[in-house]
């Protein structure tokens, strides 16, 4: 956890930004794998974690707007619990660290928000992700379950949005901090990327660099040599020199703070000439745009940054034609990279998603393109100092969508199908760097950036 002066500041400026009433937040509560006992990895809610911090399961919290004041409700172990997990603090010794004095067992939370409803009181509360506590919004408000996400306060989540937005500078210290482990789980992967190797071996090193710093992965990690396949979990070929290897993973440490990261690159090391084509122009996306930010400017002209430096590259080798701005006004660059620029990231590797992504990416006012490829930009509002946010252009041959173009006659105008057609079995590449807004630009994070320049990979993969 960070101090306690953090926790009780976060919760003052909530106080201040909601008019009145409660702002209701539940923490998680263990999942049961195959039978009550035997759990998946207790991952604790993040709205919680930000303003409360305790990682305990069934915990939840209130801030009382009217009456200004904060109370965690949780249950003290009892002595069966502590014969298998140990002595464990009280509830009220754990809020102390928080700032909080005012505890309560869990089922005093009934009472206490039951009769805020018949009082009239607005009950603020963040959209459920989990049906447990859907069910349990509704058996305290009465609101039924199915409609809980509906029901969510606006005001609360455009309140908590405008927070966590801006990491303060104990997050930004510990977001660096952890992008070594982050570093690490990358040229695990690339040491590793030889001749005969199978893709499950690295993502097994891979996941392990994540246990030994005591963390947990911060997504399912992606690694395969068909990188055209966007979110590819598939671990199951085994690699040859020449193969391209995408790697998306990222570090989740123990506060919840993630670190996401791609590379592609070569088993062996060594591009071929059509690869290395392709890896230059995704280089120039992803240089560009980190050049390129700044507070003030709309990541979704970064975005757009991004298409046009493809597209460029990609009718420099014959992919594509015609006038670059209007081929990618008309969506044509989005055949090779059919998914938006990047998101935020902080305490979730797409920070705050559960609260809704046109909250989180855009401002108010900001209309969403219906547009292929670029519909699915999650971040495009303006950028402000201390945002942290992905920066992760790629190009990506994907024969069933080269396909449909090429039957519907889709950009036509802009694309030389026969050529693409030539790249139906080259994959895809994706490079992906996490970047922290500055007063006059944007970094990246961590003490060192990992390996990505030609000269770089063919230095450490497979060695």
């Amino acid at each position: 956890m960070f101090n306690k002066e953090v926790y009780i500041e976060r919760r003052k400026r909530l106080h201040s930004s909601i008019s009145n009433g409660i702002v209701l937040i539940l923490g998680n509560n263990e999942a049961p794998m195959n039978y009550p006992d035997n759990t998946y990895h207790f991952r604790q809610d993040s709205t919680f974690l930000y303003f409360f911090g305790l990682n305990h399961p069934s915990y939840a919290a209130i801030m009382d707007l009217d009456e200004n004041k904060d109370i965690i409700f949780g249950n003290d172990v009892e002595i069966d619990d502590i014969i298998w997990m140990g002595p464990q603090a009280s509830v009220a010794e754990q809020a102390k660290e928080v700032g909080v004095d005012n505890t309560k067992p869990f089922n005093g939370l009934f009472a206490y928000i039951q009769n805020a409803v018949k009082q009239g009181r607005k009950i603020h509360f963040t959209p459920p992700y989990r049906a447990d506590n859907m069910i349990l919004i509704e058996e305290l408000t009465g609101i039924k379950a199915k409609d809980t996400k509906n029901a969510a306060s606006v005001e609360l989540i455009k309140a908590i949005v405008s927070l966590r937005n801006i990491k303060d500078k104990y997050e930004i210290a510990h977001l660096d901090e952890i992008m070594s482990v982050g570093y690490e789980m990358h040229t695990t992967a690339m040491r590793l990327a030889k001749d005969g190797a199978h893709e499950q071996y690295i993502t097994g090193a891979v996941e392990s660099v994540v246990l030994k710093h005591g963390g947990h992965i911060s997504f399912p990690i992606i690694l395969s040599k068909r990188g055209e396949t966007l979110h590819n979990h598939l671990h199951n070929n085994t690699l040859k020199n020449g193969d391209l290897l995408l790697v998306d993973c990222g570090f989740e440490s123990s506060m919840g703070y993630a670190t996401d990261n791609t590379r592609t690159f070569p088993v062996g090391g060594v591009f071929t000439q059509k690869q290395r084509e392709i890896y230059e122009i995704v280089l120039a996306a992803n240089n560009n745009v980190r050049d390129a930010i700044k507070p003030g400017i709309l990541y979704k002209d970064m975005h757009l940054l991004a298409a046009k430096t493809i597209a460029s590259g990609m009718k420099d080798l014959g992919l594509m034609k015609g006038d670059i701005d209007e081929a990618v006004a008309a969506g044509a660059h989005a055949l090779f990279m059919p998914h938006g620029l990047g998101h935020m990231m902080g305490l979730d590797v797409h920070d705050m998603e559960d609260y809704g992504e046109n909250y989180v990416g855009y401002s108010e006012g900001m209309q969403r393109s219906s547009q292929f490829g670029t519909a699915y930009l999650r971040l495009a509002r303006e950028l402000k100092t201390n945002f942290v946010l992905t920066n992760e252009p790629g190009i990506y041959f994907i024969p069933a969508l080269m396909d449909k173009w090429k039957a519907e006659n889709i950009n036509t105008d802009f694309i030389n199908f026969d050529k693409v057609n030539e790249y139906r079995d080259f994959g895809g590449i994706r490079l992906e760097d996490d970047i922290l807004v500055t007063e006059n630009g944007g970094r990246i994070m961590g003490d060192k950036r990992i390996p990505i320049t030609p000269e770089e990979l063919n230095n450490i993969v497979g060695k």
